[in-house]
């Protein structure tokens, strides 16, 4: 080898190393801008829902002694249907960050469990779920939350603040800073159970789908590596099952949650004075 290749060398690995770097990046923000879509369209999708849930948790007396169905026609006769999606761009706000920033931990996540836990993969698609839950609780916006659980709560007629600068004011009007993080416990300790159960079911239901119904929800992988990938069916059912898992093994902390985060808004406030 002559001197002058010896000394092009370094550049051409340097150059090797920062085209990686790049794709490496690129893929990091595809990974965030697409979970942090889906999870917008995901929750715009079911927020009437999700306000049925915070008014039937806190038992709003218009609607405490209803059913799923019967709160949704009364919410739309009293409340428009504007009424079903209150609070919903608030949510906004913080789900785009929340579920990209998400997405990715969980695959950085999964590279640092596989590395230490390989024998046992079922253990660590758990664990990279719940450290992937624990590392989002760490820059999830608690006040949007916190706000979009006020908001979400109050019936027209009875609105105690209106928007989100308003409805924060008040809180630190009444509360300080401080009640703009009120429940954040219960939220980091159901984050573990939940993201944690959420990821592991799905990876696990993924396998089952190309194991046993690979003519369903398969199809030939995009690389033809000779391999089998999920369809977009198939992504959405095993999505769709994991999320209903987590969301029920983690059920209990959320109800306190909005019991703590709602409680000077309740009857019986003295009750959940607490963070």
């Amino acid at each position: 080898m002559t001197k002058t290749a010896q000394a092009a060398l370094p550049d051409l690995q340097t150059t090797a190393m920062k085209t990686d770097s790049r794709r490496e990046m690129k893929e990091k923000g595809k990974n965030f801008v697409a979970g942090g879509v889906a999870g917008c369209c995901a929750k715009s999708l079911v927020a009437p829902l999700d306000r049925i849930k915070i008014l039937l948790q806190a038992h709003n007396h218009h609607y405490k002694d209803l059913g799923v169905w019967s709160t949704l026609l009364k919410v739309k006769l009293k409340e428009n249907i504007s009424g079903l999606y209150k609070g919903n761009g608030i949510h906004m706000i913080r789900v785009f960050p929340y579920a990209g920033v998400q997405f990715m931990a969980y695959e950085k996540s999964k590279e640092i469990v596989k590395t230490y836990l390989h024998n046992y993969p079922q253990i660590g698609k758990f664990l990279a779920g719940s450290m992937a839950g624990m590392n989002i609780s760490c820059v999830d916006n608690l006040p949007s939350r916190y706000n979009q659980a006020r908001i979400a709560f109050q019936v027209t007629g009875d609105h105690l603040c209106i928007g989100l600068t308003e409805t924060a004011g008040c809180i630190i009007k009444q509360d300080g800073i401080m009640g703009l993080y009120r429940g954040m416990t219960p939220t980091l300790l159901g984050m573990i159970p939940y993201a944690g159960t959420t990821f592991f079911s799905f990876e696990t239901l993924k396998g089952m789908c190309v194991d046993y119904f690979p003519d369903l929800f398969g199809k030939p992988c995009p690389q033809d590596t000779g391999g089998i990938v999920l369809t977009i069916p198939g992504k959405s059912l095993c999505g769709g099952l994991a999320g209903l898992i987590g969301q029920t093994v983690s059920y209990p902390f959320d109800v306190v949650k909005r019991k703590i985060q709602l409680s000077e808004m309740l009857p019986e406030s003295h009750k959940y004075k607490v963070r």
